[in-house]
């Protein structure tokens, strides 16, 4: 049994590093992808850096009022939200249709399967990098001081990365061998919106709804890794701890279960 998850393991990772070893060639089509889409347009990708910032100026006026919370505060506090939780569902939803969308170039050219997911990866975080202009703006208009503890926006971001990964690799199989299980993250992921403290404030659930649901939602965690540091704040031990936990045991299972299934996608699509 040893033998065996060891040999899948190997398997998976030979696929992975080929991928990461034409990283270059991944990351000149995602730009590709951004270019092509926003083509003969003046602002290009920016459009969704606007469509954002409309997005959370309403959102923050209506729910901002509805809370009582202070403009000042509550909307920085959506906008970092807004922006990194776009970026966490859009992966996903990348991850989901990765193969399926790919089908063409997987049955024609030989590629490591994984160098898709990089490349859909990294075309979300091409575009996370424009919507993220938001924050810094809205921080100097309501002149909210940066200290040190910002750069811990990097290992939190890294360990959200990591977990956003290993979740595509599976979700990746499982939706182009099942295509319902798409529909069923979408809805999920709905749900997920509002269960996370993103339009509304994790300080306002003591008073109305048990702190456990906030503890057993692993997006709480991963946004809290990137949203508190901009605040300010250091991370709770416990985000940390659940985060890495997540990506240890969600590794453990993703690669053995990806080297097992990796040969069929190709039969699937």
């Amino acid at each position: 049994m040893t033998l065996r998850y060891f040999s899948l393991v190997a398997s998976a990772w030979a696929d992975i590093r080929r991928a990461l070893t034409n990283h270059h060639q991944i990351t000149t089509l995602g730009w590709q992808d951004v270019a092509t889409r926003y083509r003969r347009s003046v602002i290009g990708a920016f459009w969704l850096t606007i469509n954002k910032a409309v997005l959370i100026a309403a959102i923050g006026l209506v729910f901002g009022t509805l809370f009582g919370q202070p403009m000042e505060k509550f909307l920085p506090h959506l906008a970092v939200g807004l922006v990194f939780w776009g970026f966490i569902t859009a992966s996903i939803d990348a991850g989901c249709a990765a193969f399926i969308n790919k089908k063409g170039i997987i049955l024609q050219v030989n590629l490591p399967l994984y160098s898709h997911l990089m490349r859909d990866l990294w075309n979300e975080t091409v575009i996370l990098g424009h919507n993220i202009v938001i924050i810094p703006i809205l921080m100097l208009i309501f002149k909210i001081g940066v200290g040190p503890v910002i750069l811990l926006i990097l290992p939190g971001f890294a360990l959200l990365l990591l977990n956003l990964v290993w979740m595509n690799l599976v979700l990746a199989v499982v939706c182009t061998r099942y295509r319902d299980v798409t529909q069923i993250v979408q809805n999920v992921m709905q749900v997920m919106f509002y269960l996370t403290p993103i339009i509304w404030s994790a300080d306002l659930m003591p008073d109305r709804v048990s702190p456990l649901v906030l503890q057993v939602n692993p997006f709480y965690h991963l946004l809290e890794l990137v949203r508190a540091p901009i605040e300010g704040k250091v991370p709770d031990a416990i985000s940390w701890i659940y985060a890495g936990t997540m990506a240890f045991v969600g590794w453990a299972a993703a690669l053995p279960f990806y080297g097992f299934f990796r040969k069929r996608i190709a039969y699937w699509l």
